[in-house]
């Protein structure tokens, strides 16, 4: 199959699909910097109109990363719905697009051929789409996941409350817990990144954590984000888990630059399900982020949005409850100003809803981006508007461990108020019987954590 289009005399031919992905990507400094990106605005207009003609099953067929050369690649070929595949593999990335946004093309329809795709065919079909296209296709993609809270819900939205500490200090962390819980955030999950990876310091965030759950009768689930194979220890040692985290790359030899392989993320999914206290059945948290493979110097030239849809296609292989894009978070290399982030961020979320996974949003930057809390904020409305899992936040907006920037907890309860949305029924149950929160609002006890210290 020829990759060839004349615009304006000019003739642009592209060598592979590869090629074709990485140059029909919109601006990003990630993909320029690794030498993937196309050099002109023409140029990309050429890859994204040779892109529109290119079927599914070619993209199936020619995967950034050769199936016999990695994991990833072979587990998500291996895991495809066979009978969803075999209703899109005619498609051009182009019908695609226009189908999804048929007013005619349920969510139903839509949920029923997710499976048969590959991260390359969820990342072509946003690579051409607009930011509105891409909200509104995004809105048109729910995603129902149980694991304490039933979260993806129409008309809800959660929050992954994290209340981090630089030295990991017990009564610090939980006084963030309390702050977060005053403001009615945590139905997601209750998330604390460790400074210290080891079993003995996690054994005691999970106690501390339970013992704030049982006092207060909290229907929220927990997790510590060390390394997947410390969890695992923990939940051999009995700790009350409630959730096994994650982060995942999309090509195999930038995964084992995290130390982890398909198979060990395999047997973290089973003992979650064997070990953990919440009901489920979604146990398995991951988080991604474009620029990972180029930052492990493993992204095989292809470029950022495609890699980042090929972690979504392989996390789908554990039905996760949650997968969380920490977009702005690895810093100006990879996505360079406020219009990079934000445009990363709503293609994210569409790519991942369009595989069928739960996607949330970290609304983030680091210092020494072109970025500020507007950035956060404005991407805060326009992922919400369509229609993610659930936001971050953290007390005051900066995290004092991981130094960067995010949403703050209050924020949450602003969207709410702002869309008309609630946090997950089984947690707005709780903050309304608490006195928290009533009819979807904070009430006047709200936002102030010494709440918690009166009993």
């Amino acid at each position: 199959m020829a990759f060839r289009t004349k615009l304006f005399g000019i003739t642009y031919d592209f060598k592979d699909v590869k090629e074709v992905l990485a140059k029909a990507n919109e601006q990003k400094s990630g993909d320029e910097a690794a030498g993937v990106a196309a050099k002109s605005v023409a140029e990309r207009i050429a890859a994204k109109t040779v892109l529109a003609e290119i079927p599914m099953w070619v993209l199936r067929a020619e995967p950034v990363v050769p199936y016999e050369d990695d994991e990833i690649t072979r587990a998500i070929d291996d895991g495809l719905d066979l009978v969803a595949y075999e209703k899109i593999k005619n498609k051009t990335a182009g019908e695609m697009r226009a189908w999804i946004l048929d007013e005619k093309t349920t969510s139903e329809d839509i949920a029923a051929i997710s499976k048969g795709l590959t991260g390359e065919m969820a990342a072509a079909v946003a690579k051409l789409c607009s930011s509105l296209d891409l909200i509104v296709g995004g809105k048109k993609m729910p995603c129902v996941v149980h694991n304490v809270c039933t979260m993806g819900l129409p008309g809800r939205m959660g929050a992954r409350l994290q209340p981090n500490h630089p030295t990991d200090d017990l009564d610090a962390i939980r006084a963030e817990i309390y702050d977060g819980l005053a403001f009615g955030i945590g139905d997601q999950v209750i998330g604390i990144n460790p400074a210290i990876d080891q079993v003995e310091n996690l054994m005691k965030m999970y106690d501390m954590m339970w013992d704030i759950k049982q006092k207060w009768n909290i229907p929220a689930s927990n997790c510590i984000l060390g390394h997947v194979t410390t969890q695992m220890e923990c939940l051999k040692k009995g700790a009350k888990v409630g959730q096994v985290f994650q982060s995942i790359a999309g090509t195999q030899a930038a995964l084992e630059s995290f130390g982890v392989e398909v198979g060990m993320l395999d047997e973290a999914n089973e003992l979650a399900k064997k070990f953990c206290y919440s009901e489920g059945p979604n146990y398995m948290y991951f988080e991604t982020g474009e620029g990972t493979e180029l930052s492990a110097y493993a992204n095989n030239d292809a470029d950022q949005l495609t890699l980042e849809a090929r972690k979504h296609a392989l996390a789908r292989r554990y039905s996760p409850i949650g997968v969380n894009s920490v977009v702005g978070f690895i810093g100006p290399e990879y996505l360079y100003n406020s219009d990079e982030i934000m445009r990363a961020g709503i293609e994210d979320h569409f790519c991942g809803k369009l595989l069928g996974i739960p996607l949330g949003l970290d609304n983030c930057y680091t210092n020494h981006v072109r970025a500020d809390q507007n950035t956060n904020e404005f991407l805060m409305v326009l992922d919400a508007v369509a229609g993610c899992n659930y936001h971050m936040g953290v007390s005051m907006g900066d995290d004092v461990m991981l130094s960067y920037q995010c949403a703050s907890y209050h924020d949450t309860a602003s969207l709410w108020s702002a869309m008309g949305t609630r946090p997950a029924p089984e947690w707005e149950k709780w903050a309304e019987e608490l006195g928290l929160l009533k009819n979807g609002k904070l009430t006047d006890k709200a936002g102030d954590p010494s709440f918690f210290l009166k009993r």
